[in-house]
This record gives C-alpha cells, structure tokens and sequence, in this order.
C-alpha cells in the first residue's frame, strides 16, 4: 500500500510541478486532505519529498539537455547572442527566489502549510491571474525580443511561489505573459527556470545533516520516487508545450477553481 502511495504522490509531483496548478498545493492536499501518503512518516516524507523533487529536476535536464548546453557554452563565449544573453536572463530571474527562498522558506512552511483555506484561496485566486494574463495581453515577443527587466519581472513574481497554491510554473508563465511574451517561450522560460530552484532547494536539503541518514534509511521509496516524478515529468513537459500551441491556460483556471472549491467543502465536513 506505500509503494501504491509514492507512485501516486510521484505522478502528481511529475505532474503539477509543471503544469500551472501547485505542486506543493498538491502534495499538501493530497496528503493531509485526500489521506494519500498520510501513513508515511516524517522521516519518510522528507527523504520522499527530495526524491520527488530530484525525479523533476532531471526530467527538466533530459527534456531541455541541449538548450541548457547550447546556453551555458554561448553565454560565455557569445554573451550577446540570444541563446548567450539566456544565461544571465535566467540567472537574473532566479536570484529573488534563490534570496526570499533561503530566508523565508521554512518560516514560510510552518505558517502556511496546514493553512488550507489560504491554500484553496491561493489555488483559485492564481487560476484566474494565469487566465487573465493570457487571455488580456498580446502575444507580441519571442526570446530574441526578451530584456533583463523582463527576467527581473518572472523571477519576482516566482517568489510568491514560496506560498502553497500559487504555483511556481502559473506565476513565472503568467508574470511572462503580462511582459508580452507568446505562450511557448512563456512556458520555457518557466521550465528553464525550474532548473535551479529546485537543484537549490533540493541541495539545501541534502546538506542538512540527517537528510543522508534518512534517504538511505528509505532508499526503496527514494528510488521509486525519483522514477516515478521523473517519467511523469517528462510526459508533462512535452504535453504543455504541444498543447499550449492550440490552447490557452482556461482550462488549468477551471481546474484550479474546482479544485478549490472541493478542498473547501472537504474542511466544512471535515
């Protein structure tokens, strides 16, 4: 019955670490909520929760392996070029979050994350943000039209990420959008972005001194946990990005929306 759990907890990561809709949300509600994965202990849940974030990490790596490589090698020999000025664009974007994440993320933790109303209220406050972003500005630049005010203005707006139910994919798509960007390189720049804030995140971890002692205490659940975020993470990269190119976000506010609705009637039952 665990391992049935941390496939599950595994597909949601893969999933909504990517789609617009809160990975962290997700995990909370199906968990504390839904009672998926409640059986686990704390020990369990910490090593469970690096795996899950690891498995996303590498899928972003696998999927985008060549732009990451092509940017990194043009951002020191060509910095001027499109692919070169990339680099510290994303470098730029990540350095709010790299900042508030490192001073406010547990404070952040141990207030918001048994606060499910806010989180209900953050799902579906975000979903209509995304929509309305979308759906109200033009699409009117690529990356070769992209500026460092734009990267500044994503990776603020990532910062609110820190709070369950925002998302980090829906802020930075959605604070992208409002910047004029179109829809694929909105996405894109979202997916490059997830790059270093989770390998941040999942480092600082690792460095705490029990981390070690508890992923090879649970190395099964490790194990299957990474695979699991990881394969589900690469099939939803690839759907976004393909969807995105017929679609709009209206469908992840809807979701959002019911999704919030449904945790509340749970904590009026509950």
């Amino acid at each position: 019955m665990l391992y049935l759990q941390v496939i599950i907890l595994g597909i949601i990561q893969g999933i909504a670490e990517f789609l617009p809709i809160s990975s962290s949300a997700h995990l909370i509600i199906f968990r504390d909520i839904f009672g998926i994965g409640s059986s686990m202990g704390n020990d369990i849940t910490m090593a469970f929760d690096i795996a899950l974030h690891l498995g996303t990490l590498l899928a972003i790596c696998l999927f985008f392996f060549k732009d990451f490589l092509n940017i990194i090698i043009k951002g020191f020999t060509k910095p001027k070029s499109k692919d070169g000025k990339m680099m510290w664009f994303i470098l730029i974007a990540t350095i709010p979050a790299a900042i508030f994440g490192v001073l406010l993320e547990e404070t952040i933790e141990n207030a918001l994350r048994g606060n499910y109303i806010l989180i209900a209220c953050a799902l579906m406050f975000m979903g209509i943000v995304i929509y309305l972003c979308d759906h109200y500005f033009k699409q009117k630049k690529g990356f070769d039209k992209m500026t460092w005010v734009d990267a500044l203005v994503i990776g603020c707006a990532q910062v609110f990420a820190l709070i369950p139910g925002f998302s980090r994919s829906g802020t930075t798509i959605a604070a992208a959008r409002a910047r004029g960007m179109n829809r694929e390189d909105s996405a894109k720049f979202s997916f490059y972005l997830s790059a270093p804030v989770v390998a941040g995140a999942a480092l600082l971890t690792l460095l705490k001194d029990s981390t070690m002692t508890l992923i090879s205490a649970n190395i099964g659940i490790f194990v299957l946990g990474i695979f699991i975020a990881f394969v589900a993470g690469l099939i939803c990269i690839k759907f976004l990005l393909k969807y995105i190119k017929t679609h709009d976000f209206k469908i992840f506010m809807w979701y959002r929306l019911a999704l919030g609705v449904i945790v509340l009637l749970c904590l009026l039952v509950m």
